[in-house]
């Protein structure tokens, strides 16, 4: 191959000796140094990069230009306000606003630690191109429109999306987890009448062993939170399972009405079809006990929703009713995509239809619902209108009085009740932050199995 022929080099290397535009990169040192002393100090100085280094520096100086404003913010997070019973109600500090003000501030306490993050990274790149090609290259390479439509298109395509998340979906749980750590409840404590107090892990040993009626009541709500998550899984699953495989293998022409007439309880809305249920079991007039008296098989009316275990079990029953049609439609959907050629195979060695079912379609349907079963099991633990459009949480039991809690109460329903009727919001903000810890791993562990999360490149 000659010379001639010889690929042109796409990178042109460096020469201490060049001038002007050619002129030996700055010390990476130096770059170091002033991209942390300030932002975008590096871009504006020793790199060449004055446009974004003026963005950069722009950034810093409204924030150094806001830091008084934001730093009385934070005294006030800390402090939370000083009560004034003296002022009208309308001047007196309101502790909530400082609470949430201060929490707005520590977000954009972080958002600007990220950008001063990305300045020191985009200084520390463009010193690379430097040493790679000189300034001139570099320059070209770094161009503004050019590198908003490469390299910074991520960052500036999610920064809205980013930004929505962080102050509309972070700095709410946050501040609703720092209610745990304070006395914010009735009836010394709801402002502006009075000023809420950090208290520490007051409220959490209050729960967890400092009041007995309290801590009865976290243990039998917590409990029974758990039974009625499993239990509302598996028996809507198990139930949608049986309906869907007798529906598969059923020989009517009608089944697929008898499929129709199965979808409409989940067809329905769930608070419409719950209600209806509360008035047909009513002990005093519902439809139910009178028809059951009327044709003589009872006696007495039943206390469907008035008993704290006849309501559990009513209550596992309804949802199960309402519940069901969506793992139908689910594993139906499962069983069309298995190929007839294996099932057919399997009858031709005389498999019968339960072992057909046990060794070919069970565990198939199995392995592809099984991550909509987590996540069914972790929405049962905050399924709020189950429990509350049926019973509302009752019947009441011997600590309903001071905790709230009733019989079927699980802990979001508990958590409604200590908000707008007992506004012991401190405490509901403990039971919220039990719910994240015991619902987040199912939701992090069926995330990680996505073969989107497996596969993406981040």
């Amino acid at each position: 191959m000659t010379t001639a022929e010889t690929a042109p080099t796409l990178v042109p290397t460096t020469d201490p000796t060049r001038s002007g535009d050619d002129a030996a990169p700055p010390d990476p040192r130096r770059v170091r140094r002033l991209s942390l002393a300030f932002m975008g100090l590096a871009h504006l100085t020793v790199l060449r990069q004055r446009g974004k280094g003026a963005a950069f520096a722009a950034i810093e100086v409204l924030f150094l230009a806001l830091l008084p404003l934001t730093l009385g913010k934070l005294i006030d997070l800390v402090t939370l306000g000083t009560p004034a019973p003296e002022l009208p109600v309308m001047y007196r500090p309101n502790s909530l606003f400082m609470l949430i003000d201060g929490v707005i501030v520590l977000a954009a306490f972080a958002l600007f630690g990220a950008v001063y993050y990305v300045s020191v990274r985009s200084a520390r790149s463009a010193l690379a191109d430097i040493e790679a090609g000189g300034f001139a290259w570099a320059n070209r390479n770094r161009n503004p429109v050019h590198e908003l439509a490469n390299r910074a298109f991520p960052i500036a395509g999610l920064a809205p999306t980013f930004l929505l998340v962080l102050f509309f979906v972070v700095v709410p749980l946050v501040f609703a987890a720092l209610v745990a750590f304070t006395n914010y409840s009735a009836p010394s404590n709801i402002p502006p009448g009075a000023t809420i107090d950090w208290v520490g892990l007051a409220n959490f040993k209050t729960l967890f062993g400092g009041d007995a009626l309290w801590t009865g009541a976290l243990v039998r709500v917590l409990l029974w939170t758990i039974v009625w998550a499993l239990l509302a899984t598996v028996t809507c699953y198990a139930g949608g399972l049986f309906m869907a495989v007798i529906l598969q293998n059923s020989r009517l022409r009608i089944t697929p009405l008898f499929r129709a007439l199965f979808i409409l309880p989940y067809a329905i809305p769930g608070v419409v079809s719950l209600l209806v249920w509360r008035n047909l079991l009513n002990g005093a007039f519902g439809t139910v006990n009178r028809t059951l008296q009327a044709l003589g098989l009872i006696d007495h009316a039943i206390p469907w929703l008035s008993d704290p275990w006849l309501a559990k079990f009513t209550v596992v029953v309804i949802n199960l009713w309402c519940g069901f049609p969506y793992f139908m439609l689910l594993a139906t959907g499962t069983m069309t995509s298995i190929s007839q050629d294996i099932v057919e195979a399997a009858r031709i060695d005389g498999a019968n239809a339960w072992q057909v079912f046990r060794r070919i379609q069970g565990p198939i349907i199995l392995y592809q619902t099984m991550p909509l079963i987590i996540m069914s099991f972790a929405a049962n633990i905050n399924n709020f209108g189950a429990v509350f459009f049926l019973t509302g949480g009752g019947p009441a039991v011997s600590d309903t009085v001071t905790t709230g809690a009733g019989g079927t109460d699980i802990m979001v329903s508990w958590i409604y009740k200590l908000t707008v009727n007992l506004l012991q919001y401190q405490n509901a903000s403990v039971l919220a932050i039990m719910i994240f810890l015991i619902i987040a791993p199912f939701a992090i562990y069926n995330f990680r199995r996505t073969k989107s999360f497996q596969e993406g490149e981040l």
